[in-house]
């Protein structure tokens, strides 16, 4: 006995579903989320900072109105520099900090993908070798001091909030205190200067650790400050002077001609401003731009030739 099928009958004539339309994903934006998926202390390392200097200004707030009051006797001046004491100190941290995490992504960027072996993988996917290499020398240059100078701005009106609240309670006001820190303009100013000082100036020192942290086997810390050591070594016995140490230093810990009033770097100090033009007319900043770019053109060869260790 035949049983009378219940399913439904497919026509073969329906229009068939059109596919959905995939955007193409850009190589440079997945290189970059890479980084930071493989690299979190690239953002942890600035947060844990942040949040150990937070934990430092809550002990110390105990003592802010007794520092006010004894202030109210002091000049303008000296009233004025116990005030903003932790937000200069906290603005050094910041950028000391975007310094050592970018010199330690630099010197691991390449050689970590060697030393894992999975530069194998990433090779084979449809990514160029100067994609790459732009990404990675992207966070040195643009993406790690914009999240040290977003931590710090975050931290400064943090600071400033429970030091209001503080000298409230105690019956204080709190006027001088934002008149004196202005939140926005520090956090710009802090920002100008960790993407001036520190990232467009050291660019040199970080396009050199990364050609070595695609070229090392072991050891990148070592093979990027042997050279200079030695170069140094020779200077001072050959003409006892340290003029290439100087230098380097300089350049590294960012003694750049940001015209910041003799030396007023911080974001807190009055007499600090932002002058751009000054500071992209240096010849120091485009001859160092050019050193960095040959240094990623060689980074770009090493990667296209070097294999897993």
């Amino acid at each position: 006995m035949n049983t009378q099928s219940n399913a439904i009958p497919v026509s073969f004539d329906s229009p068939k579903a059109a596919p959905a339309v995939l955007s193409q994903p850009h190589p440079f934006y997945w290189s970059v989320r890479r980084e930071l998926w493989e690299y979190r202390f690239l953002y942890t390392a600035p947060l844990i900072v942040a949040g150990t200097f937070l934990f430092g200004f809550l002990i110390s707030l105990g003592h802010l109105p007794a520092r006010v009051r004894a202030a109210a006797a002091l000049a303008p001046e000296q009233q004025r520099a116990a005030l903003v004491a932790p937000y200069e100190i906290m603005g050094g941290v910041m950028m000391f900090t975007a310094i050592l995490v970018s010199m330690f992504y630099c010197l691991d960027a390449l050689y970590g993908e060697r030393r894992d072996r999975s530069i194998i993988f990433w090779k084979s996917l449809p990514v160029s070798d100067l994609t790459t290499v732009l990404a990675k020398m992207s966070f040195p240059l643009v993406i790690v001091p914009v999240i040290a100078s977003a931590v710090g701005a975050v931290l400064q009106l943090m600071m400033m909030l429970l030091s209001s609240v503080v000298l409230t309670a105690s019956g204080l006001s709190v006027a001088a205190l934002w008149s004196e820190l202005p939140w926005f303009r520090m956090s710009l100013l802090l920002l100008y200067h960790i993407l001036t000082a520190h990232a467009l100036w050291p660019a040199p020192v970080y396009g050199w650790m990364l050609v070595v942290s695609g070229w090392a086997r072991r050891a990148t810390f070592l093979w990027a400050s042997l050279p200079v050591l030695a170069i140094a070594g020779v200077e001072a016995i050959a003409f006892r002077t340290s003029h290439f140490l100087t230098f380097i230093g300089g350049r590294l810990i960012g003694y750049a001609p940001v015209n910041m009033n003799e030396g007023n770097v911080f974001p807190t100090n009055p007499m600090a401003h932002m002058d751009p033009g000054s500071f992209l007319s240096s010849p120091g900043l485009w001859g160092g731009l050019l050193v960095t770019a040959g240094f990623v053109a060689i980074a770009v060869r090493l990667r296209r030739r070097q294999g897993p260790i």
